[in-house]
């Protein structure tokens, strides 16, 4: 349950204003099924993640307990400050729009999830929690519970959250994560 928990919260709080969250309002500024939107981030999500964890699962399983401790704590440091980089906004090929809501936001997610802040984290839980599902399960619900709500409430909400804020405080529980994996392993 823990690393179902440490998902959710990790990617849920890392993932707003993401550049991921900004695809999710420009499609839901284009396309008018927003259930096609939400299924198509959900889709990709399941997929991009569902490797992610399997990869970290895999450096769990093949590296010493010393060695991994290190690799996922300098990790959680170096995306908890990364996460103080405002992502920029890329440019949207006009060729994807003809795909359709669905199959645009597929594609459109599944790629920019590639390398992306919320992927590395989903790696990074899955190797210090050794534990595919719930790791894939909740960085899942963390990037639905950060993205359905831009997806219909669009400029409004974006226009609300203070993402500085909400980016410092990813920052900080990053960093706490990176900490903590010291601490527990050396103390406890």
């Amino acid at each position: 349950m823990d690393a179902f928990i440490a998902s959710v919260l990790a990617v849920a709080v890392a993932e707003v204003g993401d550049k991921t969250q900004l695809l999710a309002l420009f499609l839901s500024a284009v396309f008018a099924r927003k259930s096609a939107i939400v299924i198509g981030i959900l889709i990709a999500t399941l997929l991009n993640h569902a490797v992610s964890a399997w990869f970290g699962v895999w450096i769990s399983e093949n590296l010493s307990d010393s060695i991994l401790t290190w690799i996922v704590a300098v990790s959680f440091l170096v995306v908890g400050c990364w996460l103080l980089i405002p992502d920029k906004e890329e440019e949207i090929d006009e060729k994807y729009v003809k795909w359709g809501a669905f199959l645009a936001t597929t594609v459109l997610f599944f790629f920019a999830e590639i390398g992306d802040k919320t992927q590395i984290a989903t790696v990074i839980l899955a190797a210090k929690y050794n534990d595919f599902y719930p790791v894939l399960l909740g960085t899942t619900a963390g990037m639905m519970l950060a993205n359905v709500p831009v997806v219909y409430l669009g400029c409004w909400l974006l226009n609300k959250l203070p993402f500085k804020q909400v980016r410092r405080g990813a920052c900080v529980l990053f960093i706490l994560m990176g900490l903590g994996t010291l601490l527990h392993y050396y103390y406890f």
